[in-house]
């Protein structure tokens, strides 16, 4: 490696493990090409950036852990719409396969990228899983995207049932974009790779009406989601959960008509999405009732902006 690229390379460094706000700076502008707008925010993502560093995530940081955000479920809108939970460790060490069964779904509470599906734990290296859940804990989400709402969630390790569903494409994920409280649209993902997590992008109106202009033409597809009959249900479920957030996406799946909650996501694709067209960003930022800060979150939000582990 030259001088040079070392250099960039340690900056880059400091910055993504001491410095989030100018970390988020530096992703936005190789992301999407264009420097944040944080005095004027006017799209979604910007709105979202703004939100992240500019008022209080505390909220954020307990909707997002996947293990604490159950019990906000439960009392939201029911217990029925969560999935069974199978066990709960503190300690990649402590996990105990033997009580799992045959089918189990693991992952940390607090990442994106590290949930092993298991469809036989027969057939899967019980020690690997413990590995990756092992680096999780011991490498926290949240630095490499910016997003220091997840780092001061306190890490542990979660199983759940395994959804199972007939359905060619897979599971599919519907994420439903909520403003204020209003659902908006759904962004859905189907034909989703257990490896890679890679899947293909579709984008529904509330009356199910398929809306590929509103997608980048990389991201447009023929693929086609057949309507939930109970999509009305979906929608309130989501409204109950996303109520007094600016902004937020309610991921939910539907399996022969009965409804599980997946997660909240308030820092959607860390608030640099490129899938959607800048119309459609500049739309559904409109949407965003931004809220009225506080002389006490002004300071505060800007201390940890400039000094955040101090």
């Amino acid at each position: 490696m030259r001088l040079n690229e070392k250099i960039k390379w340690r900056f880059c460094q400091l910055l993504k493990f001491h410095f989030p706000f100018l970390w988020s700076k530096h992703l936005y502008k190789t992301t999407l090409g264009k420097v944040t707008n944080f005095r004027n925010p006017k799209d979604l993502n910007e709105k979202i950036q703004w939100l992240m560093f500019f008022t209080d995530t505390s909220r954020w940081t307990s909707l997002a852990d996947k293990y604490a955000v159950r019990q906000y479920v439960k009392d939201k809108v029911g217990e029925k719409y969560l999935i069974p939970l199978l066990g709960k460790w503190d300690c990649a060490d402590d996990i105990d396969f033997e009580s799992l069964p045959t089918k189990f779904v693991i992952k940390p509470n607090n990442g994106s990228y590290d949930t092993v599906i298991c469809s036989d734990k027969n057939d899967i290296d019980l020690e690997k899983v413990r590995e990756r859940m092992s680096y999780s804990l011991a490498n926290k989400f949240g630095y490499e995207n910016a997003e220091p709402h997840y780092l001061n969630i306190k890490p542990c390790i979660i199983a759940e049932e395994l959804l199972e569903t007939d359905d060619a494409g897979g599971l599919i994920d519907y994420k439903i974009w909520c403003f204020n409280g209003i659902p908006h649209s759904l962004f859905v993902c189907v034909n989703r790779d257990k490896n890679t997590h890679h899947a293909d992008f579709l984008v529904y109106d509330l009356n199910w009406t398929k809306r590929p202009e509103i997608l980048t033409p990389k991201f447009r597809n023929s693929n086609e989601c057949p309507k939930p009959n109970n999509l009305d249900e979906m929608l309130i479920v989501a409204s109950k959960l996303s109520d007094g957030f600016p902004q937020v996406r309610v991921d939910l799946y539907n399996i022969q008509g009965k409804i599980y909650f997946g997660e909240m996501t308030f820092s959607s694709n860390f608030g640099m999405m490129p899938y959607y067209t800048n119309e459609a960003l500049l739309d559904m930022g409109r949407h965003i009732r931004m809220p009225q800060r506080s002389a006490k979150e002004k300071i505060t939000t800007f201390a940890k902006r400039w000094f955040p582990y101090v």
